[in-house]
């Protein structure tokens, strides 16, 4: 499904596949010869959405764009079933395995890998080539990788990287009703999304070689 949110309609190369159960909103550009398959959401809530050539993004995966944090996939880059990268970059040939989350603001340099079910919080910068193993903590700049079970540890890192700024825009001490009426009201720009009809209008023509 391909829906204009903003105003805004995806474009999609000629030589792309877009399952038919996939979405895509808003301000979304999909490379030359990538893969988006059933169940994935690309959606542009803010922020723009740009996935380069010969990228696949898998099942039910979850890749969103918001304000004031680019959110870009580069070429050659794999992202699993059920992963969910918000306002993140991730740069080329690196692999985001099933079930992994990266957040607002962090960027997975070229060739890095994200393991299964691992976590890259906020503000993070996983350096090129490093691995994230499966079911681990990223975070800072460069990324101190903790096992799931080292819980002061982790805490230690995520407190000076400002989650609740960088996601909600908003002090640590807002209470959660005050951020979920805050976050209902930027979502309700999408009572004015209107399905596009006919995907021949999205496609971008591909470079001439």
């Amino acid at each position: 499904m391909f829906v204009e949110h903003r105003l805004k309609a995806p474009l999609v190369s000629e030589s792309a596949y877009i399952a038919p159960t996939a979405v895509l909103a808003g301000d979304v550009t999909v490379g030359p010869h990538s893969r988006v398959l059933f169940g994935a959401v690309i959606t542009a809530e803010g922020g723009p959405v740009e996935i380069g050539q010969n990228c696949v993004v898998m099942e039910n995966a979850v890749v969103r764009g918001v304000p004031g944090q680019e959110t870009h996939i580069g070429d050659e880059v794999l992202v699993g079933p059920h992963a969910h990268l918000t306002g993140c970059v991730i740069e080329g040939g690196s692999l985001i395995a099933t079930g992994a989350t990266v957040f607002n603001g962090a960027r997975i340099e070229a060739g890095a890998e994200v393991g299964f079910n691992a976590v890259v919080y906020v503000n993070t910068v996983v350096p090129a080539g490093t691995a994230v193993p499966m079911g681990w903590f990223a975070g800072g700049h460069p990324a101190e990788l903790v096992a799931p079970g080292d819980w002061d540890r982790i805490r230690s890192i995520m407190e000076p990287l400002d989650y609740p700024g960088t996601v909600f825009g908003v002090g640590a001490s807002s209470p959660m009703p005050d951020i979920a009426r805050r976050y209902a009201r930027g979502l309700a720009l999408h009572h004015r999304d209107r399905i596009v009809p006919d995907e021949r209008h999205l496609l971008a023509r591909e470079d001439a070689p």
